[in-house]
């Protein structure tokens, strides 16, 4: 499955997908999220639009990713991108040469490759501050500023070349909204489970007081009996079960759920291409000067709140090595 996957994603015309493939990205859908979906009748032809919508989606967020950047670690010193990107050198050295995932594509079959194309992912931070400005003799106080720095690093889909890392990354957006659908569905399936619980538990309290009031109620005037509060909650249990789908029908919500989040993946999954201006000490400027660095980033969000910073880069093998044997 893995194969016909990567074909789909290195698809140059997206729309054109051959049907044996869209098929495969339904299987990938199914295994990921419930397999017993399988047994929906129709299943595929069901899922098959939102799918459709879910991998253009993701064919499009990578295309829209800026050109790859080439970092050398070794030039920290005179590279301003990296001193933007990293505190100090000693950080940077050690995010590079600790990375698991670099070191294990390294250690594999394509680590002989000359440049390591990757995606960093970052945690962005920014504090502002008021401070004073000097213009001649003339002091100006409360300027507002802003600090930017980073941390939580990570590498992502490491390959020989541009294009096998820009293809990992569309799996990898496709993946994401299938991970969302999941936990969609397991947020549901645990509400359905407390609903069936408690209905259990009331039934059987319901059946305790048939047994012991022999089915005569013992309500106040106007009041109302224990056994009519059972039933009467047993009733709001059914009803709240019958909006997630009765037992009848259960696994046709649980497809509809996952069906409805692939079918509206740019609600699902994000990005935003922004370029940035850094001066000493990670301070923010409006426009590129001598001292500044010019970073060319993607912000990534999703569904569930995660906000994460980005960018295509690529690093010198041999450099790494280097990192790594120090």
């Amino acid at each position: 499955m893995l194969k016909l996957l990567q074909s789909i994603f290195g698809t140059e015309e997206p729309g054109n997908i051959p049907e044996s493939l869209v098929r495969e990205a339904i299987e990938r859908a199914v295994e990921a999220t419930d397999p017993w979906l399988r047994a929906v009748s129709g299943y595929r032809k069901k899922l098959r639009p939102a799918v459709l919508c879910a991998v253009k989606h993701a064919v499009a967020l990578v295309e829209s990713l800026p050109p790859t950047v080439v970092l050398h670690p070794a030039n920290y010193a005179d590279d301003l991108r990296l001193k933007a990107l990293f505190i100090s050198s000693d950080e940077m050295k050690r995010v590079v040469a600790g990375d698991r995932v670099l070191g294990r594509f390294l250690d594999g079959p394509e680590g002989g490759a000359p440049l390591i194309t990757t995606f960093l992912e970052m945690d962005k931070q920014e504090k502002v501050t008021l401070t004073e400005n000097h213009s001649g003799d003339v002091v100006v106080r409360d300027v507002r500023q802003v600090t930017v720095t980073f941390d939580n690093y990570r590498f992502l889909d490491p390959a020989g070349d541009e294009r096998e890392t820009r293809r990992l990354l569309r799996r990898r957006a496709y993946d994401h909204m299938l991970a969302l659908a999941l936990r969609r569905l397991t947020g549901v399936k645990a509400e359905r489970e407390g609903l069936e619980q408690r209905r259990e538990l009331l039934t059987a309290k319901l059946g305790l007081l048939e047994r012991e009031e022999w089915g005569f109620d013992r309500a106040e005037p106007g009041g109302k009996s224990d056994m009519t509060e059972v039933e009467e909650r047993i009733g709001e249990l059914e009803a709240q079960l019958g909006e997630l789908g009765g037992d009848d029908r259960m696994l046709e919500t649980y497809l509809e759920i996952v069906a409805g989040v692939l079918a509206h993946p740019k609600e699902q999954l994000w990005t935003r291409n922004e370029t940035i201006f850094l001066g000493c000490l990670g301070v923010r400027r409006n426009a590129p000067a001598g001292d500044t660095a010019e970073l060319r980033l993607t912000e990534i969000r999703n569904a569930e709140g995660l906000t994460m910073e980005a960018m295509l880069v690529s690093l010198p093998v041999e450099e790494l090595r280097e990192l790594r044997q120090c």
